[in-house]
């Protein structure tokens, strides 16, 4: 079951930068999705179970996205190479970030204490927003269920 994580950032804030490299090794900044909707989903680590069923289901939906004029980025702690490789097994057609350095999950405030069979641990919530052509955050999932989640988006893109 999703756990609801408690977010500093709101709803109409503008959406923190971001400077990453994606899975070739590019640089990746907001700016460079200026003017389209961005779909910005955190999730704790590549080729885990539920994290495969959400990136899945992006992919799955990909051309509706597409066809509605977004881009999807994924967004882990996770190295290029290991980004690179959990692509090419599930054939992702979109970008995945780097934020090794924990800058971009910290800005957007989804880096936290998890649980895990009773062991404590810090590390990423599977939280995604919706940010709008303008820059601001159009929307955001604090609770995310990876299966149905893509649809959901979705939905509130052609919303927009």
């Amino acid at each position: 079951m999703a756990k609801k994580v408690e977010l500093t950032l709101k709803e109409g804030d503008k959406a923190p930068e971001i400077d990453a490299l994606d899975n070739t090794g590019a640089r990746v900044a907001l700016k460079d999705f200026k003017g389209k909707p961005l779909v910005l989903y955190f999730y704790p680590r590549d080729d885990t179970p539920g994290c495969t069923k959400e990136a899945c289901a992006f992919r799955d939906e990909y051309a509706q996205f597409k066809k509605a004029g977004a881009a999807v980025l994924g967004v882990s702690t996770d190295p290029v190479k290991s980004h690179q490789k959990f692509i090419d097994k599930f054939s992702l057609p979109f970008q995945l970030l780097a934020d090794e350095d924990k800058k971009i999950v910290e800005a957007y405030g989804v880096w936290g204490e998890k649980s895990f069979m009773g062991r404590k641990y810090m590390g990423t919530n599977r939280v995604t927003f919706l940010i709008g052509s303008d820059g601001r955050i159009a929307k955001i999932w604090p609770e995310v269920k990876p299966e149905q989640h893509a649809g959901e988006v979705l939905a509130a893109i052609k919303a927009l």
